[in-house]
């Protein structure tokens, strides 16, 4: 079975790069760059994966992008998710970066995204995988800053196809960015938006009512608002689910009382994730084996899922 999921083509649509930023190498790139590290070694930094919510992974997220300084640094990073893609036949992929995370500690906008875009074009040439890159804002900074990543990427507008939002959910609200939401979707992108998966139900309404997103990124406390849930299915918007990341970061206390695959049979077009990958213990592949082992995922599900994620995409 897990051969076959494997095999399943499928697009991949909620990934943050710099969480497919693996130990190994993260150390490669502190010895390239000179960076010295807080860890002694590989074994020690996985020790550190053990979050009791968003915020405690944010912090260790944060820190480990520090090792990331060049364009080449940005290219190996991509190019390193991209084989992961390969090997599970992801044959598309929509990944986000956080801008923010880099040009707040020094890093030009350009040196990020030349990186970036360079291995995203090797990727389709030499592997076969097409994209869309999708620009995040961080939602614990103010829209002001948002405001200025938005002109950042003015010259560079051909390499994204949408604009998104994550960092921590609670207490920043979809109604937030507005205003550079309206800028952007003016400019001709696309949106999404991280909602529902620490924060409530209503964030989710603020992120389709306000932000008028075309996805909505983890939304699996959707099913709590019986009313948001038949606008879901009735509208059939995408919900980029990412079961390890729910897991790992304690929305389900076991992979057993996810609600994916309940979503799925009442008509949800629900899609299978990674997040964060290098720190949440698996790639598409094996998220999808975790539904297999832990619900009991048929055939006729996964493929459900998998037809979902190529269905969704944007680009």
């Amino acid at each position: 079975m897990y051969e076959w999921l494997n095999a399943l083509p499928k697009a991949e649509l909620h990934l943050h790069l710099e969480g497919s930023l693996e130990p190994e190498l993260l150390f490669a790139l502190a010895e390239r760059n000179k960076i010295a590290l807080p860890w002694t070694d590989v074994e020690a930094l996985r020790s550190a994966y053990a979050f009791n919510n968003l915020q405690e992974f944010l912090d260790l997220y944060y820190q480990g992008a520090n090792v990331l300084r060049t364009e080449q640094d940005f290219y190996d990073l991509t190019w390193a998710y991209l084989l992961r893609c390969k090997a599970q036949n992801v044959i598309h992929t929509e990944p986000f970066f956080d801008p923010q995370t880099h040009t707040d500690r020094g890093i030009p906008f350009e040196v990020v995204v030349n990186g970036i875009q360079q291995a995203l074009t090797d990727g389709q040439e030499k592997l076969g995988i097409s994209y869309g890159l999708i620009l995040s804002f961080l939602r614990h900074l103010s829209e002001e800053q948002a405001f200025v990543t938005l002109d950042q990427a003015r010259p560079f507008r051909d390499a994204f196809i949408a604009v998104g939002l994550d960092s921590s959910e609670m207490g920043h609200p979809p109604s937030k960015f507005q205003r550079v939401f309206d800028k952007a979707r003016s400019e001709g992108y696309l949106t999404v938006a991280h909602a529902g998966e620490e924060g409530p139900p209503e964030y989710i309404w603020q992120a389709l009512d306000l932000l008028k997103i075309e996805r909505i990124d983890h939304g699996v406390r959707a099913i709590e608002d019986e009313r948001l849930m038949q606008r879901i299915i009735d509208e059939q918007i995408p919900l980029t689910v990412c079961p390890l990341s729910n897991t790992k970061l304690c929305v389900f206390d076991d992979m057993r009382q996810h609600n994916i695959l309940e979503m799925l049979e009442r008509g949800v077009k629900v899609t299978v994730n990674s997040d964060d990958p290098a720190y949440f213990g698996g790639y598409v592949g094996e998220n999808f084996a975790a539904l297999y082992d832990s619900l009991g995922m048929t055939e006729s599900q996964a493929r459900k899922l998998a037809q979902n994620s190529l269905d969704a995409r944007l680009a």
